[in-house]
């Protein structure tokens, strides 16, 4: 009974807080509200006005692409840094914590960092110019077509080293007798990952996917930091657009509108996911 009691703020801090202006902002983003919230009813009139405006499907597609390739990338890195931990080499500490130590930093800190490293005046470009190489261009900043991948960038690098964490911790939990066993067999070390250790560590991956996703679907003050949205609108996205729609230009039912078709998004991923996930153990 104490340990129930003891959990009641934390309940009616999730049903207040969460679910509660979670159904609060649904409600006010089929209203036309502008600085205010006013119960001043519109219907789909925000959604359509949503979906016909360029900014917010140019924010959906990059959201595409940098969630696609950061996902991706920030497991394969993740999981390759704490594979070559796990071999037991010299300095393993030193290592874990350099590749870690991008992630005590805030996204504002890496964004500024990583404008000032591809800034075609005094970063990278610069650098291998003064080594010779005058006709090197490596500015993705400032371009419209590439800038994307130079938010990505500061993402990887960021992100890589929790995922190499996790992993490693994953890899530690793994039996030293299935390594000789494998070796008894002759199965290469490649093969035994792939085969035996990857899906023996599903948890584990589940677990880096959920952190990966949560941050791709927030992803605000990265860009915020590096570009703010610009060449144009050529690296908006949805959290940026929620914002300036709420803040900068008043209009709370439009940022509601996008917030709520964000929130969909996640549902659309979780929902068969979870359904998978424990419907199958429930089965099992």
């Amino acid at each position: 009974m104490s340990a129930k009691i003891a959990s009641v703020p934390m309940v009616l801090t999730a049903l207040v807080i969460f679910v509660g202006c979670t159904v609060w902002t649904v409600i006010y983003s089929f209203t036309g509200s502008k600085l205010l919230p006013r119960l001043n009813w519109e219907g789909l009139g925000q959604y359509e006005r949503l979906w016909s405006t360029r900014r917010w499907l140019v924010s959906l597609e990059n959201l595409a692409i940098y969630g696609i390739c950061s996902m991706v990338l920030i497991l394969v890195i993740g999981f390759t840094l704490a594979a070559l931990l796990d071999r037991k080499i010299r300095f393993e500490g030193a290592f874990r914590t350099i590749f870690l130590y991008p992630f005590a930093l805030s996204f504002i800190v890496t964004g500024l960092a990583w404008q000032w490293i591809l800034n075609p005046d005094f970063g990278i470009q610069a650098s291998i110019r003064a080594m010779g190489w005058e006709s090197f261009v490596f500015d993705p900043l400032n371009s419209p077509d590439f800038v994307i991948f130079g938010i990505l960038i500061a993402g990887i690098w960021q992100g890589s080293g929790l995922i190499m964490v996790i992993m490693l911790a994953g890899l530690r939990g793994i039996d030293e007798d299935i390594w000789k066993a494998a070796r008894v067999d002759g199965i290469g070390t490649v093969k035994t990952y792939l085969k035996v250790i990857i899906p023996m560590m599903r948890p584990v991956f589940v677990t880096a996917l959920v952190l990966i996703a949560a941050g791709i679907i927030k992803v605000y003050d990265l860009v915020v930091a590096q570009t703010a949205g610009g060449p144009g609108i050529s690296s908006q996205m949805p959290a940026l657009y929620v914002m300036d729609a709420m803040f900068k230009n008043q209009n709370l039912a439009q940022g509601f509108a996008a917030s709520t078709m964000m929130l969909v998004s996640v549902l659309i991923v979780l929902i068969p996911w979870a359904y998978l996930e424990f419907a199958g153990k429930k089965r099992g």
